[in-house]
């Protein structure tokens, strides 16, 4: 089954710090439950400066933080502080509602990293807010480096529990190398390449270019046929078909919610 499509990303600006918005797309509503998907930076501060953004509430969904580099300080409704650093990652469950802020430390002049919005299910949209916490192990292969952000993969299981079954996942594979491994044939898959590029299935992928692949085969091949490590976000879920309205920072089954 050939990949779907390829989805660029669209340049945003989130109040003074540029990202680069994957998703929602036009031509890609989602990546299984993965509705929301902003590819930030890398972006070098002058000292004083960096994100700062001010609390804002969220519903009906969760988010996922993953840095490669510099430093978040988070902080929420439900009585959360906590550093986003490079390595862990971070998921907030906004249920029936939460607010946050996001602001980069004066300590760190760089940040680069993603953050991904992911569907909550109607029966599990008003959940208590929750915030989850773990520094997923290096899962080696040869020639390949892998993080385990949420769910299965190459050998490993994030203790992350999510309200559907997804995979979240940091690669990053050495020049020369071709990977060929097994994933879920129930999920449909997208991989993003944050440096380098790669051939996702036979398909070149750029940088920062998202390539989406439908559910039905049970292996992914990923090659790096550079002469420098190519990283890449690799991300899966089952389709997802439920309805739903999504408005700023909400996610809800009709304009009225």
């Amino acid at each position: 089954m050939p990949i779907q499509l390829l989805v660029p990303p669209r340049p945003t600006d989130l109040g003074g710090f540029g990202v680069s918005r994957l998703l929602p797309h036009r031509s890609c509503r989602s990546v299984g439950p993965f509705v929301f998907f902003d590819h930030m930076g890398p972006a070098d501060f002058a000292p004083g400066h960096g994100i700062d953004v001010r609390p804002h509430p969220h519903i009906g969904l969760a988010t996922v933080t993953w840095l490669f580099d510099g430093e978040i300080e988070h902080r929420d409704s439900g009585g959360v502080h906590a550093m986003v650093r490079p390595g862990e990652v971070n998921l907030m469950t906004s249920g029936h509602g939460i607010a946050h802020s996001e602001v980069s430390t004066p300590e760190r002049d760089l940040l680069h990293g993603v953050q991904l919005w992911v569907v909550l299910p109607e029966h599990d949209q008003h959940l208590i807010r929750e915030f989850q916490h773990h520094v997923p192990d290096v899962v080696q292969s040869d020639g390949v480096r892998a993080r385990v952000l949420t769910g299965s993969f190459a050998g490993a299981t994030s203790p992350v529990h999510t309200q559907t079954p997804l995979l979240g996942a940091e690669v990053i594979i050495d020049p020369g190398v071709t990977w060929e491994v097994e994933v879920d044939a129930g999920f449909e898959h997208g991989v993003l390449v944050d440096t380098g590029y790669v051939d996702f299935d036979d398909v070149r992928l750029d940088n920062t270019v998202l390539g989406v692949r439908d559910k039905g085969l049970d292996h992914i091949r990923l090659t790096n046929p550079t002469d420098e490590p190519a990283r890449v976000m690799l991300l899966g879920g089952e389709p997802f078909d439920e309805g739903i309205v999504m408005w700023w920072n909400f996610i809800g089954r009709s304009h009225e919610d």
